[in-house]
């Protein structure tokens, strides 16, 4: 069933109509880089892990044994020699959002996890035996990329377009994530050339 247009127009004798995706796909389920860790008492966030606590799997990137006695912040400094990792917040008032940098309100916002990759799997992936300082900020941008693409999920920034031409449906397409007046709304009008 097609929800309320949230956009509509007329190109080239055709009604293009953007749609809110009533079933959007999970951009954790697509070909990701980075792996995203979380941990919330309510929320299944990020990909699916077995990993307790935070603290599990900074240990685990660190390649130590889970009995050492470090504290978290030299836990997080040792993992970052082995991998990309930035932190993840979520924001939870009348609906969640997530990003990499926090949030202004302390009550209703914090960390749920990380998202990182491996160095190991940084120079398998790209085909490099160092992984470099401008290779990491290019990686890093890349997580970030990731983390906007799930908050746009989260928030239900997830549309669709529907293509007519004399009432009849010619084209249409799901699974936009972001703004629709970017992208989707362009497929829409080369579908319609």
């Amino acid at each position: 069933m097609m929800g309320t247009p949230i956009h509509e127009e007329t190109y080239r004798d055709h009604t293009i109509k953007i749609v809110p995706d009533p079933d959007p796909e999970n951009p954790r389920d697509y070909d990701n880089l980075g792996t995203m860790s979380c941990w919330h008492r309510r929320y299944m966030l990020g990909d699916k892990h077995d990993r307790e606590d935070p603290r599990d799997l900074l240990v685990d990137l660190c390649g130590l044994d889970g009995d050492t006695d470090l504290p978290m912040n030299a836990l997080i400094e040792r993992a970052s020699r082995r991998a990309v990792i930035l932190p993840l917040y979520l924001y939870d008032h009348s609906g969640i959002t997530m990003n990499t940098t926090g949030f202004h309100c302390l009550w209703d916002s914090g960390q749920v996890g990380y998202i990182y990759v491996t160095l190991d799997d940084i120079r398998k992936d790209y085909g490099v035996t160092r992984v470099s300082k401008n290779l990491r900020t290019r990686i890093a941008d890349h997580l970030r990329q990731e983390v906007q693409t799930y908050d746009h999920y989260l928030t239900g920034n997830c549309y669709g377009f529907i293509v007519e031409k004399d009432d009849d449906e010619v084209a249409s397409c799901w699974g936009f994530l972001g703004d629709y007046d970017g992208y989707c709304l362009a497929e829409a009008k080369s579908s319609v050339n």
